[in-house]
């Protein structure tokens, strides 16, 4: 059962594959290659099913007879006891054997066999049932995300010079830092963050980044360039608290990364990544979801600043438009939009952009390129792109090879040097290195 169990999660999982990739299996003509896929596979989950239904109508007919076997096993003993020369020897609480104790316990185990017959007719479900709990008590086994931070963020206003935590919401930000004497005190978020040489890997025996040193000062633009698997969106993760470092090996106002509680870090931080994932619901609700109390004016606002606006309201109901499929109804463009505007309604200091353009039309391009500018002004910004265009005006552009840091500067001064980021821009690679 436990067999047949993964077979159907293998089939199942096959099936959503092929039907969410259908346009990519008929592009390369490969429905053919698909259905005998699905055929081999469908044939295990057909053996194991068969394996395990055999078993199942083997046993079912086993457990309801072993009533009657039962049944009649005690009747031939009664009767040979009764009629044994010796039954006067022998009583049940003080009543000699005969026919009045050997009728009602037959009786009784009728009674009791039936029972079990009635569970052995659904001993498949049963058995069905706990192989896949065995799964899911895997799930529930798995250990919590553990979250030690105690720095939060709050809504401030300044009295006399002093920053104070209010309910209402000020724009201005503050970490809240307690102390074992029950006082607290209130630091402004600014948004600069800093690492110190810093070593991360997945798993003990596979370091991916080494050695990186950085800081992002309030304000700045920092750039990430670099092959694929050269550790960007890694360094994006650990700042997001997707997986946790060393203490004080990254430090964001000057406070140890792992002292903040993760729900309020990442409620400081802004993101739009190179797939969009937008929810069943109308625009407004899928660009309110980066801040559920904003109102409608905010929204608006923020997806003017994305330029988002213009083709909303070209949408049959414009703001109220029903988005289904993730958004299968908007071109890939029109979702990145979306996107943004959903982090702009968030209003963070720190902004992640994963190559947030990098599956946008040179066009679209253009367009996203003027909101987000717009976006990213008076904020820390951490930018990873394969458009070399889109960060020439960063204040530091980031060179990662390998997982290390082989160059840092500004656009000119990286060009002038005529090194890695160069060769990136102008695509002179020489043969040895293609």
């Amino acid at each position: 059962f436990v067999r047949q169990q993964k077979a159907l999660g293998k089939t199942e999982g096959f099936i959503e594959e092929m039907m969410s990739g259908q346009k990519v299996v008929k592009v390369f003509n490969h429905e053919k290659e698909s259905c005998n896929d699905f055929d081999k596979i469908n044939g295990e989950l057909f053996k194991e099913a068969s394996k395990a239904n055999s078993f199942a109508n083997i046993l079912m007919p086993i457990m309801g007879n072993i009533g009657n076997i039962l049944y009649v096993c005690i009747a031939f003993i009664g009767g040979l006891l009764i009629l044994s020369p010796n039954v006067h020897n022998l009583s049940f609480s003080g009543q000699a054997l005969g026919i009045a104790v050997v009728v009602p316990f037959l009786n009784m185990t009728r009674q009791f066999t039936n029972n079990i017959s009635q569970i052995s007719q659904h001993i498949n479900s049963i058995v069905m049932a706990l192989a896949g709990a065995d799964r899911v008590f895997d799930l529930m086994d798995e250990e919590p995300e553990v979250d030690n931070g105690y720095v939060t963020l709050v809504n401030a206003k300044e009295v006399d010079g002093q920053l104070v935590e209010c309910k209402e919401r000020t724009g201005v930000w503050a970490w809240k830092h307690p102390h074992e004497d029950g006082s607290v005190t209130y630091t402004r978020l600014m948004g600069d963050v800093r690492m110190e040489h810093m070593d991360f890997g997945y798993t003990p025996d596979k370091i991916v980044l080494h050695d990186i040193s950085l800081f992002a000062e309030p304000g700045q633009k920092v750039a990430f360039v670099g092959a694929t698997g050269a550790g960007k969106t890694t360094i994006t993760n650990l700042i997001n608290r997707f997986y946790d470092v060393a203490d004080g090996k990254i430090r964001y106002d000057g406070i140890n990364i792992n002292k903040i509680k993760k729900d309020d870090l990442r409620h400081s931080l802004g993101i739009v990544l190179q797939e969009t994932n937008l929810f069943t619901g109308t625009v407004m609700e899928n660009i309110r979801y980066g801040k559920l109390d904003a109102t409608d004016e905010e929204c608006i606002a923020a997806a003017k600043l994305a330029n988002a606006d213009e083709f909303i309201r070209m949408l049959p109901e414009g703001y109220n438009t029903m988005l289904t499929s993730n958004g299968g109804n908007l071109s890939q463009g029109q979702r990145q939009l979306l996107a943004i505007a959903r982090a702009a309604v968030a209003d963070p200091p720190v902004m992640i952009l994963d190559e947030a353009t990098s599956s946008i039309d040179t066009r679209t391009e253009t367009i996203v390129q003027k909101g987000m500018d717009a976006l990213m002004k008076g904020r820390t910004v951490f930018v990873i792109a394969h458009r070399l265009s889109t960060i020439q005006n960063s204040d530091v552009i980031m060179v990662l090879d390998h997982g290390r840091i082989i160059e840092r500067g500004s656009h000119d001064s990286l060009i002038a040097e005529q090194g890695r980021y160069y060769q990136l821009y102008t695509g002179s690679f020489d043969k040895k290195e293609a």
